[in-house]
């Protein structure tokens, strides 16, 4: 009888020490769980509130949709037309600045990139050359006219 209770007990000890959880991790669990579950009652309160506002505006925005679709496609070309004007305007000032030895914002990556051009040009210009003295070598090893006697 008493290796029967030694093995329950350690048993039981194993089982505990090997157990998935402990009270702090419950503990953890449960208020992740609650904060989670007050997230998503708020979110879906807040979504029911949108769609019932929506249904009860929809009328208005029918009765009104004469004037405000004409509004709102006239508000979405001035501020695009105004965007783009203020758009060029700073492109112009930048490429001002620029080109009066000026350092704006950018201008480093600029000139890093016409060197990069310049190189790769100047690469191209010379292996061109080098191609066409090849070719220029190889016709004329092809068509040489002398006789060998």
């Amino acid at each position: 009888m008493d290796n029967a209770k030694t093995k329950a007990n350690d048993l039981y000890y194993r089982a505990q020490q090997n157990a998935p959880l402990n009270r702090r991790q419950v503990l953890g669990l449960v208020t992740i769980l609650v904060a989670v579950g007050t997230v998503i009652t708020i979110a879906g309160l807040t979504l029911t509130g949108t769609t019932i506002g929506f249904f009860l505006s929809l009328p208005v925005l029918i009765f009104f949709s004469p004037i405000l679709v004409p509004l709102a496609i006239f508000a979405f070309f001035a501020i695009s037309s105004l965007l783009g004007f203020g758009g060029f305007v700073s492109f112009a000032v930048w490429v001002y600045k620029y080109y009066k030895g000026g350092h704006p914002v950018g201008s480093d990556q600029v000139d890093a990139a016409r060197y990069r051009i310049a190189e790769g040009a100047k690469e191209v210009k010379d292996r061109t050359y080098a191609a066409a003295r090849d070719v220029q070598g190889y016709v004329a090893s092809k068509t040489d006219t002398s006789v060998a006697a």
